[in-house]
C-alpha cells in the first residue's frame, strides 16, 4: 500500500465547514507540531480558555494515551485535537464524557466516511478488532479536556502496533482530514449538549447498541495490578464496566485496562 498524499489542514477552511453544521466552537486552533494537545489546552483551561476551544496537531511529539501510554503518528497521518468542555452536570458525571465522544465519533465514521466501526470499553473505537481511534478525557479545575487520536491515512507499515488500523486500510469513503474534523466535532457538540442537558443516560444506551466489549470474556488489569477475568455484561450509567467471574459474582470496574478474549466454549 502505498502513502497517500497528506495535505496540511487548512484552518480556514475547516472553520468554514463547521460553522456551516454547529455554533457551538468557539476557537479552532492547527498547529504544525506539539508535544501534546491534551497538555497544551490543560494549560489554558487554568488560564480561562473558554468551553469549544479545539487545537488540532498535524504532528504530537509525546502524546500520551490512557495508562500514560505512549502515542505518536506520522505528520499529518491523523486527527491528533484535543477540545475543551466546561461541563454544568454534577462532577460524579463527567466520567461518562470518553464514551460520550467515542459514541460520537462511531456515528460519524458511519456517516461521513462509510465505515462501521464498534466502541470498546472504556473509550476505544475499533474498525473490525483493530484500533483505529483513542479517546483521553482528563479534568482540570472545572474543565474537562478530552483529547482523540485517530489513524486516517497510515499504511500498514506506519501502524505503532499490529493490532492497529486506519481509515485507508479499512477503505473509508473520504480521508479528508477537514470534512471529517468538522463532521466530528459538529457531532460531539450536539450529543454533547444532550448530555449536558439531560444526562448521560442517552449516551451510555448509544454506546451499549455499539459495544464490541459487551458479552465478550475479558481480561481486565487494574491500576493497582489486580487482574480479573470474566464475562462483560453490562455498563452502568456512571460508564462503568460490569464483569461476571466465573463464580457468578458480579464487579464493577471503574478504572482499568482490558483485552477481549477469545470466545470459550
Amino acid at each position: 500500500m502505498s502513502t497517500p498524499t497528506r495535505k496540511p489542514l487548512d484552518r480556514h477552511e475547516l472553520w468554514s465547514l463547521l460553522s456551516e453544521k454547529s455554533d457551538f466552537w468557539t476557537e479552532v486552533d492547527v498547529v504544525q507540531v506539539t508535544g501534546s494537545t491534551n497538555t497544551d489546552l490543560a494549560a489554558a483551561a487554568k488560564h480561562g480558555a473558554t468551553q469549544g476551544t479545539v487545537l488540532i496537531a498535524e504532528e504530537q511529539e509525546h502524546g500520551r494515551g490512557r495508562l500514560d501510554r505512549h502515542w505518536v503518528s506520522p505528520a499529518r497521518a491523523g486527527l491528533t485535537m484535543s477540545f475543551l468542555l466546561r461541563p454544568t452536570l454534577p462532577r460524579e458525571e463527567w466520567g461518562t464524557l470518553g464514551p460520550l465522544t467515542a459514541v460520537a465519533l462511531e456515528e460519524t465514521l458511519l456517516a461521513v466516511c462509510g465505515v462501521s466501526a464498534k466502541l470498546k470499553w472504556p473509550n476505544d473505537v475499533l474498525i473490525g478488532d483493530r484500533k483505529v481511534c483513542g479517546v483521553l478525557a482528563q479534568v482540570e479545575g472545572n474543565a474537562v479536556i478530552v483529547g482523540v487520536g485517530l489513524n486516517v491515512s497510515l499504511t500498514e507499515d506506519e501502524l505503532p502496533v499490529p493490532d492497529a488500523t486506519s481509515l485507508l486500510i479499512a477503505g473509508a469513503s473520504t480521508l479528508d482530514r477537514a470534512e471529517i474534523a468538522a463532521g466530528f466535532l459538529a457531532h460531539v457538540a450536539a450529543v454533547y449538549e444532550t448530555w449536558n442537558e439531560r444526562g448521560p443516560a442517552s449516551v451510555i444506551e448509544r454506546w451499549r447498541r455499539n459495544s464490541a466489549t459487551l458479552g465478550r470474556h475479558v481480561a481486565v488489569s487494574f491500576p493497582n495490578g489486580r487482574k480479573l477475568t470474566g464475562r462483560a455484561v453490562g455498563i452502568d450509567n456512571d460508564g462503568c464496566l460490569q464483569v461476571a467471574a466465573a463464580d457468578g459474582t458480579v464487579e464493577t470496574v471503574a478504572a482499568g485496562d482490558i483485552v477481549h478474549l477469545r470466545p470459550q466454549d
